[in-house]
């Protein structure tokens, strides 16, 4: 067999053809209406995206709840079927994004437990084990099975939605904590029920919402899956399991699998660990004690950048669908390396893309051999005030802070302004919860609105 290159096509399961190995992984926007519409700016920021060059461009979380929002600014498709104008505001997201022949894909999600207080004071989750992050996230409600099966059919009829207003995929959220990744976990799902217990138990309604969303859009269109190769928490969804539930999507026609890894309380999709915690609240006094252990680091470039390429690898000997890793791929050789391995068979790139739109087309033509390291110059300060800080509070502050330079940085592309490059960790820090409390007065305004009319 040829080795892959990153301007090969790339044939799904499904049939759908995508034109090259790159691909835009999901990156929360936040720039819906306070209706939780699409808008013009994610028009002009996916027709950036398109123009950009990366041949699948997938959507930051759409959510089928609008109670329970990963943030205000969230995108959310409920009731199942949009209105009108809702839908002709998908169809013109969907345009804009694809105007350069790429595929565009509505990742859909809900938040679960994941969501902060000034958006929901009762979150929604498999059980009621609460987030501790910052005191920001209040007791989770644990669903009922009914609320259950429901959601499984939302899933499937957002999906229905994203192929008629013109997204050529969906990808299913699985990981990172929401509420398809907490029902995996052990830490999250105490349930007795046949939703909790054995892992095919609390893997049911993962597979079961790809099988209603099977049904929903049909054999043709591309079905992906994010999910975690681990929680990194006691107790949490092990690596094992993974293994266990890769093996069942095999059976399950998946057209794309994406491996991540982490939650809130474990970011290790930001490079960062958090405090782990089994569910009594346990604190490790090692923090490696809590952790699986990881597989060993081969010397290489690809394997010093992807955060989850060694998971992928062991992963690559059970999955049968095609693989995409994102985390870490800053240079073109470890995203060669890592295609000629076989390890992956798409490069996912996110936080480079929030600076530079273009880089997927500057690295298929050869202008450039490396991304920007924007990560690598964003800390508070020195010392103490270093990412590597033992303060925890100050630890977060950075993590945080850089995770909203980005979310700003996005929001400046959806209003054709460019990357604000000299803006500070502190300063992105404080900006990024400004306008998500602003987003979320404005967002609950509209709802008593909306109640007092009806």
């Amino acid at each position: 067999m040829p080795i892959p290159q990153l301007a090969d096509t790339l044939t799904l399961p499904c049939g759908a053809v995508l034109p090259n190995r790159l691909c835009k992984s999901a990156m929360t926007e936040g720039v819906a209406d306070e209706h939780l519409r699409p808008t013009s700016r994610h028009e002009l920021l996916y027709r950036q995206w398109s123009e950009g060059g990366a041949g699948l461009l997938i959507t930051g979380n759409v959510q089928i709840d609008r109670r329970v929002l990963e943030r205000p600014g969230n995108v959310a498709i409920d009731p199942a079927r949009p209105d009108a104008e809702t839908m002709q505001r998908l169809k013109a997201w969907a345009k804009a994004g694809t105007v350069a022949g790429n595929h565009l894909w509505m990742q859909i999600s809900h938040a679960g437990r994941q969501s902060p207080m000034y958006v929901t004071m009762e979150p929604l989750a498999p059980s009621a084990v609460q987030l501790k992050l910052l005191a920001n996230y209040a007791k989770p409600r644990a669903l009922t099975e009914p609320e259950i099966l429901d959601f499984i059919q939302r899933y499937a009829n957002v999906a229905a939605t994203a192929r008629e207003a013109g997204f050529t995929g969906v990808q299913i959220h699985g990981a990172h904590g929401y509420l398809l990744s907490s029902f995996l976990s052990g830490v999250t799902n105490l349930r007795t029920d046949a939703w909790g217990g054995s892992l095919e138990n609390r893997a049911r309604m993962l597979l079961e919402t790809i099988k209603a969303t099977r049904k929903a859009v049909g054999a043709d269109f591309p079905i992906s899956v994010k999910l975690n190769s681990a929680d990194f928490q006691k107790g949490g969804f092990s690596n094992e399991e993974c293994l266990t539930v890769v093996d069942w999507l095999n059976a399950a026609g998946i057209d794309l699998l994406e491996v991540s890894g982490g939650s809130y309380e474990q970011p290790r999709l930001l490079g960062y660990e958090g405090k782990a915690k089994d569910v009594a609240g346990y604190r490790a006094p090692d923090q490696a004690e809590a952790q699986p252990q990881l597989p060993k680091q081969l010397d290489s470039t690809r394997k010093r950048e992807a955060y989850f390429l060694e998971y992928a690898a062991a992963i690559r000997k059970v999955a049968t669908m095609p693989m995409l890793v994102t985390g870490g791929f800053r240079t073109r050789a470890g995203m060669d390396e890592a295609l000629a391995s076989g390890d992956c068979d798409l490069i996912g790139l996110g936080r480079p893309l929030c600076g530079e739109p273009d880089l997927p087309k500057r690295l298929l033509s050869g202008a450039i051999s490396e991304l920007p390291r924007y990560e690598k110059r964003m800390q508070l300060g020195p010392g103490i005030f270093a990412p590597t800080t033992k303060v925890h509070m100050l630890r977060l502050i950075n993590v945080f802070g850089q995770q909203g330079w980005y979310y700003l940085q996005v929001m400046r592309l959806a209003d054709g302004l460019k990357p604000n490059f000299k803006l500070g960790v502190f300063g992105a820090f404080v900006g990024y919860l400004f306008d998500e409390y602003k987003k979320a007065w404005r967002m609950h305004s509209a709802r008593r609105a909306a109640a007092k009319s009806a």
